[in-house]
């Protein structure tokens, strides 16, 4: 795999070591596939983008319960709009989600 360098507001590194499909399962059941996911074997964190989550069909809508900013990731079903996924906000503006590892594939060149 060729390893590709990423930008980040304080410095450029290159913990990308390459891109690939990923088939992604949300905690509530939500199937997602990325077509080019980057690979880090260096980062225990991902970031999933909201261009991913449409191309999968889906879309997003922010709520707030009381004085919690929640991300729903939603889909039209028989014309009514259903919650599929939340995310909860932390107070600097991103919205996290635990995923388990159900499967991985290692492939060497």
């Amino acid at each position: 795999m060729q390893e590709i360098n990423l930008s980040s507001i304080s410095s450029t590194t290159n913990i990308i070591e390459g891109s690939e499909r990923a088939n992604i399962l949300l905690p509530r059941g939500t199937k997602l596939c990325v077509d080019n996911a980057l690979y880090s074997s260096k980062n225990n964190r991902n970031l999933l983008s909201f261009k991913d989550i449409h191309l999968n069909g889906y879309h997003i809508k922010k709520y707030n319960e009381g004085n919690i900013e929640y991300l729903y990731i939603t889909r039209l079903n028989l014309d009514k709009k259903c919650v599929s996924e939340n995310l909860l906000a932390f107070s600097y503006g991103l919205y996290y989600m635990y995923i388990s590892i159900i499967e991985t594939h290692n492939v060497v060149n």
